[in-house]
């Protein structure tokens, strides 16, 4: 059955309406899938236990261990680890990067945040300043095996773009959750799309009729 609504807009058509309520009543089945899988995901039971509280470098010689970066209140951590290879930041990262910015004074009313990459520390700030990334805990992942423990690289060192998040428990942290859709093959044409529901971008090219193509990416500068 279509979904009606008592909204109408300025010279549409009856062929527009009922194409329109057709995609409401996908749209309503979308919303309830997506809270489906949400609470399908809070039921996770935790994950093992960190193998170690991992250090990082927070600036210049200045160390933080994972343990560290949970705050007084929020026993939830998310890490969003950043590739950052040697000859320049990825531009996918970086555009969920900057909307994540723009988020995370919002999110941290809720949940610990912080952004890893495995590179100097120098080197990553000196980018984020110039992103204008002022809302970001960034840490460097450079001396631990953080990334490959939690599968932020591949066993050869080619870093990917994966999102972990953590619970701390009677005083243990667990793992909870990560972005594992990136390890699934994608459907033809798409790509992994593991953190999509978390980037405004995409979602909002799919409210146009051109939609998020399947040729263009972002890119650092333009």
């Amino acid at each position: 059955m279509d979904w009606h609504t008592p909204v109408r807009f300025p010279g549409e058509s009856a062929r527009y309406r009922r194409a329109r309520n057709r995609l409401l009543a996908a749209e309503r089945d979308l919303r309830r899938q997506v809270e489906q899988v949400a609470r399908l995901r809070r039921r996770l039971p935790l994950g093992g236990e960190i193998p170690q509280d991992y250090i990082f470098e927070e600036s210049p010689g200045r160390m933080v261990r994972l343990s560290e970066l949970f705050q007084e209140g929020h026993d939830t951590l998310v890490i969003y680890s950043f590739m950052f290879g040697l000859k320049e930041a990825c531009p996918m990262c970086t555009s969920f990067l900057d909307s994540l910015n723009g988020a995370a004074p919002h999110a941290q009313q809720r949940v610990n945040l912080a952004v890893v990459a495995k590179s100097p520390i120098r080197r990553l700030h000196a980018f984020a300043g110039a992103r204008k990334w002022h809302n970001l805990r960034l840490l460097s992942s450079a001396n631990n095996t953080y990334n490959h423990d939690y599968h932020g690289e591949t066993e050869d060192g080619l870093q990917l773009p994966l999102l972990n998040v953590f619970t701390r428990r009677d005083g243990r942290i667990r793992h909870f959750y990560a972005t594992e859709l990136l390890f699934v093959p994608p459907e033809r044409g798409h790509n992994e799309r593991h953190i999509d529901m978390a980037w405004p971008l995409w979602n909002l090219l799919d409210f146009t009729p051109e939609g998020r193509g399947t040729d263009w990416y972002p890119r650092l500068t333009y």
